[in-house]
């Protein structure tokens, strides 16, 4: 079996240097769709380094996102990548993410799941500096054909929304160029650019990046329910549910608690299909 879970799981533990300056974030938020309208003071926290505020999922791209490769690369995992999906991720914020840093981040599998015909490996990263730890970051990855071993199928739970009306639904459109900006922040992928690879992947263009729409959601949250402040959040966490196009608009529903605000992401054009799906924002 190219998975030996408990291999995977004894590992030891990756660690490589990462580093990035306010141009990083810049770039970033760019990639989100950030700066429209380009005066506008709110769009100016996440594009002139003045005034530069860091959006907390940034931690996904910081040092090029190499936490997830070094995860797919760790004894006891052999795969092809042509079966990986990202299923899920989530981020926790030990403090707010600094305008420029340099930081250890280290990786390891933090669990194998068996999902019958797939697995599921919990890709963990955890990044600190010299004042100590900036952030814990999970990605789920979903490895077509290689579960079956018998192995403990993990949690599978899904959240019931609230039953009444979102609090705030806002749409935010996806420009035609958008997936080739946001992978410039690291996810080369010829999915998300090259038209031909994305045929042989079963889409009839490329797709927008998961991770893209993880950042774009908590920009909309931020923004709306948190009053723009990066600083009150203290965790994000969703469910890749389905693909995006470029070209296509976000449907964001947001149901706002004490100390949460539950999400749901869909895609304008094509009937609401869920894009993102159990997806929590905890925060100050």
């Amino acid at each position: 079996m190219p998975i030996d879970p408990a291999k995977a799981v004894a590992a030891e533990p990756r660690s490589a240097e990462i580093s990035w300056d306010h141009k990083d974030v810049q770039l970033y938020h760019l990639g989100l769709g950030a700066g429209i309208p380009a005066t506008d003071p709110d769009e100016l926290r996440y594009t002139l380094e003045s005034r530069l505020h860091v959006l907390p999922s940034f931690a996904t791209v910081a040092g090029a996102g190499m936490g997830v490769v070094g995860g797919l690369s760790a004894p006891g995992i052999d795969i092809d990548l042509a079966a990986v999906l990202h299923g899920g991720q989530s981020v926790t914020l030990h403090r707010p993410v600094p305008v420029a840093g340099r930081a250890v981040s280290t990786s390891r599998v933090a669990a194998v799941y068996d999902k019958g015909k797939a697995a599921v490996l919990v890709l963990r990263t955890e990044a600190a500096d010299a004042e100590g730890p900036l952030w814990t970051s999970d990605a789920q990855i979903f490895v077509r054909g290689e579960g079956g071993w018998g192995g403990d199928r993990g949690p599978s739970e899904r959240l019931a929304l609230p039953d009444r009306a979102p609090d705030v639904t806002v749409e935010r459109p996806i420009r035609e160029e958008q997936a080739l900006l946001y992978r410039l922040s690291g996810d080369w992928n010829p999915l998300h650019a090259d038209p031909e690879f994305a045929k042989l992947a079963g889409f009839d263009r490329p797709i927008l990046h998961g991770l893209c729409s993880y950042g774009m959601t908590l920009k909309a949250v931020v923004d709306t329910v948190l009053g723009g402040d990066v600083t009150r959040v203290r965790s994000y966490r969703t469910r890749f549910a389905g693909i995006v196009f470029p070209g296509e608009t976000l449907r964001v529903r947001m149901w706002a608690g004490e100390d949460s605000v539950q999400v749901t992401v869909t895609a304008v054009e094509r009937d609401d299909a869920p894009v993102l799906a159990d997806t929590v924002v905890e925060h100050s």
